[in-house]
């Protein structure tokens, strides 16, 4: 499927709040990869132990203690001062068929799906009902500020 420069400014845009909301305190960047439900399906088995399409994988490189980054010396590109965060993977296949199935659009979901691939780069997670809640009002938050409301 095919994604527009807009919309993945958008998905760009997105990260970037995400980024700015949580107040990182370095230079940093991420790789966001946009593939199919075929691909996505062998990352989860491979990675999860889960033979299934996915929305959205994180691959994040930084540790987190008590929600506070863990940067090491090695973690900082020397040229540049950048910190990398990691990897994101999101199906488009799958955004598609979920805003189908939420009633909301194609460039809601995918930048939602950035946004929760950003948050756990950052060290959220979705383990306990408290940092559930915490992470997805936060995701809302960062949505909604974008005017991505959900229907």
């Amino acid at each position: 499927m095919e994604v527009s420069k807009d919309t993945q400014k958008l998905i760009e845009k997105a990260i970037k709040l995400g980024v700015k909301k949580e107040k990182f305190s370095y230079p940093c960047e991420a790789s966001v990869t946009l593939t199919d439900n075929e691909t996505i399906q062998n990352l989860n088995k491979e990675h999860r132990g889960i033979d299934k399409p996915t929305d959205v994988l994180s691959f994040p490189l930084i540790e987190y203690i008590n929600s506070e980054p863990q940067i090491q010396p090695g973690d900082i590109d020397p040229d540049t001062g950048t910190v990398f965060l990691g990897d994101i993977v999101i199906s488009v296949e799958k955004a598609y068929e979920q805003a189908q199935s939420y009633g909301h659009s194609f460039e809601r979901e995918l930048s939602f799906l950035a946004v929760h691939g950003i948050l756990h780069l950052l060290g959220y997670d979705h383990e306990n009902e408290d940092d559930e809640k915490q992470m997805f009002s936060l995701q809302e938050d960062i949505l909604n500020e974008m005017g991505l409301f959900r229907k």
